[in-house]
């Protein structure tokens, strides 16, 4: 007998579905205190979570049946992916089940920047005092709403903010412009268009990027004033920089529903009068938690039955029966289209992947593999291996893969990032049994493991470039672990500084305003 257990409350809906089911056993444990779980993971084959279970090193070694964890939710913080992968273990979520509530969330804090309705409901309701003249706000209508990220819920909050007579306008690089403009609302590939916002609110994945998207260089570009919201991810907006905002005045209102580390009932934001925060509501709807429960429910029913894995974070393919070798290639192309991903981080048009030799045998599942690491940098927990192609095609992106022969290697790949200012081309190949290496970008022949931190600088090829962007890396601290150099035919060159530290957008700053210098770009792998 199959089981399944729960092992955090889910609402009813999701009971109401596994109990219809027939051939497995269910195990509610969502009540069992959690040094109890572990005893009872021992038995299952799938388990549904939610963010109040670690599924740490412990959760793995109690539940040795495990093959397949349903997050119901988005997030997968408390989910140790890597183990899991380890193990065999898919992990799946349900990310589009709670669109609608975190669009509304949103909005009501946008409402609450502006009215400041839940100071003045305080003020009467615990402090009895009637005091009109004390909570004047502005108006929505005629102000301009910035939206960083406009997807599935930032496309929602820019149509309703559309309604009040707002006027929007949409930062996101990684979709068609037309899909904002055809709402109604106004598309900029500058961040810093956004920044000159009344309003402004945040919707993308936690990724590296996004990472502090928000933090004291973008604050200071900011009208004074400003009101920000972030219903989306903590961390987006970088925590001591909205202090330093909210101190100095810069931030007229803060509405924020998420935080880097919860509950953060002790956190400093929660001093300011002008900041609304809430305890991570935004999938708080009885709508949103049915949704929530149905999908977990029937992911898990699927992945108990191996029908399939809905929303799988980690199912590569099959790669049972492949030889170690192929299974090297198809690390190895996931790395260098992830490289690429960073190198060229336009709206991407097309991807293609170019395979010689023996490994061009296995074109599909090198592109499936090209396609998660090339929109991985993008879309974060959204790309997957089972929803790659769809995911691309939705996009409108193109995606091709092809053999191609005479390339002096027994085998190589090749992925290509097209976008519409560059053509970004990677190329590696896997010497001996193991060793897996990058050998050309963009034309130029390097020799690097793909591995680690790496600044990237085309340059023309002239006396003093190498000293002085070691200059700059040495007045910044930042130690150089190795430097490649790849010449070209027109006098330009490519230079692979890998480094030890981390590079932030300042040092790349300066890097790109020496003379010589065609572009400087970071990534990590």
């Amino acid at each position: 007998m199959k089981r399944i257990i729960i092992c955090d409350a889910i609402n009813e809906v999701g009971f109401e579905i596994l109990k219809k089911e027939k051939g497995f056993e269910i195990i509610d444990a969502s009540s069992t205190p959690k040094d109890q779980l572990l005893e009872k993971l021992e038995s299952a084959d799938i388990a549904i979570t939610r963010s109040p279970t670690e599924i740490n090193e412990n959760f793995l070694n109690a539940g040795k049946k495990l093959k397949a964890i349903v997050r119901a939710g988005v997030g997968v913080d408390n989910v140790d992916i890597k183990s899991c992968s380890k193990r065999g273990i898919v992990v799946m979520n349900v990310p589009t089940a709670n669109t609608i509530a975190a669009v509304e969330m949103t909005m009501c804090h946008l409402l609450n920047s502006a009215r400041k309705y839940v100071n003045s409901c305080n003020d009467l309701k615990i402090d009895r005092i009637w005091k009109r003249e004390k909570w004047y706000g502005c108006e929505l209508y005629g102000k301009t709403l910035g939206v960083i990220g406009f997807g599935n819920i930032g496309s929602r909050v820019g149509i309703r903010a559309l309604s009040f007579g707002m006027k929007v306008i949409a930062y996101d690089p990684y979709i068609e412009p037309s899909k904002v403009v055809d709402l109604g609302a106004l598309y900029t590939s500058n961040l810093d268009e956004i920044l000159k916002c009344d309003f402004i609110t945040i919707h993308t994945p936690k990724t590296k990027e996004t990472t502090d998207i928000i933090s004291d260089n973008e604050i200071s570009k900011m009208k004074d004033g400003v009101r920000l919201i972030n219903c989306a991810r903590g961390g987006l907006m970088n925590e001591d920089a909205l202090i330093f905002g909210l101190k100095s005045g810069k931030i007229a209102y803060l509405g924020i529903d998420v935080f880097m580390k919860e509950p953060a009932t002790n956190h400093e934001l929660l001093n300011f009068e002008n900041v609304c925060a809430t305890p991570h509501l935004g999938a708080n709807t009885i709508e949103s938690q049915q949704n929530i429960a149905r999908q977990a429910a029937e992911a898990a029913i699927s992945s108990l039955r191996g029908i399939y894995y809905p929303n799988a974070l980690n199912l590569p393919i099959n790669t049972e029966n492949l030889p170690f070798k192929v299974k090297k290639y198809l690390d190895l192309i996931s790395k260098i289209s992830y490289l690429a991903s960073q190198i060229n981080k336009s709206q991407i048009k097309a991807i293609k992947v170019e395979a010689a030799g023996s490994i061009s045998e296995h074109l599909k599942p090198l592109l499936t593999f090209a396609l998660v690491g090339c929109l991985r940098d993008q879309l974060g927990d959204v790309i997957n291996y089972v929803n790659a192609k769809f995911v691309a095609d939705e996009r409108g992106i193109k995606t091709d893969a092809i053999a191609v022969s005479g390339t002096g290697y027994k085998s190589k790949v090749t992925v290509k990032i097209i976008t519409d200012s560059e053509i970004s081309e990677v190329s590696g190949t896997v010497f001996g049994e193991s060793e897996e290496r990058i050998i050309e970008i963009n034309g130029f022949k390097t020799d690097f493991k793909p591995k680690g931190k790496m600044i990237f600088l085309k340059n023309r090829d002239v006396p003093g470039f190498i000293r002085d962007i070691s200059a700059i890396l040495a007045d910044s601290k930042i130690n150089i672990a190795d430097f490649r150099l790849g010449r070209g035919k027109e006098g330009n060159a490519l230079a692979v500084v890998l480094v030890d530290e981390y590079v932030d957008k300042d040092i790349i700053e300066k890097l790109n305003s020496v003379e010589a210098c065609i572009w400087a770009r970071y990534a990590t792998i």
